[in-house]
């Protein structure tokens, strides 16, 4: 079992970056596929970004090219680096984790732990 914990959330003016880190405890970090969601006010929850156990990532249409997930299994902890922040960023962060071995990435569903969120806020 792993329980991730998001920190980095902040406020950032439009065109700023945030780093978002995830710490999972747990000593099966590395079995893990890690992801990122987003929901912001009044809308659905998103998918943001995706990183396997064996290192392959996937992105959200509206973030690629702007954010990079990436992960240190020695240090349990999973990242996302958002560039070019814009106002529509704006969302509480969600980090997940996930067993399956056969799965839709983009599907919330699909990820058996949720952390609590981290807020983050684009100022225009």
């Amino acid at each position: 079992q792993v329980q991730p914990v998001e920190s980095g959330g902040g406020l950032v003016q439009a065109g700023g970056s945030l780093r978002l880190s995830c710490a999972a405890s747990g000593r099966t970090f590395s079995s893990y596929n890690m992801g990122w969601f987003r929901q912001a006010p009044g809308k659905e929850r998103e998918f943001v970004a995706h990183i396997a156990r064996g290192g392959s990532t996937d992105y959200g249409v509206s973030v690629k090219g702007r954010f990079t997930i990436s992960r240190d299994n020695a240090k349990n902890t999973v990242y996302l680096q958002m560039n070019s922040l814009k106002p529509e960023d704006t969302a509480i962060y969600y980090c997940v984790a996930g067993v399956r071995t056969y799965y839709v990435p983009s599907m919330s569903s699909e990820y058996d732990y949720w952390g609590q969120g981290t807020q983050v806020t684009v100022s225009s």
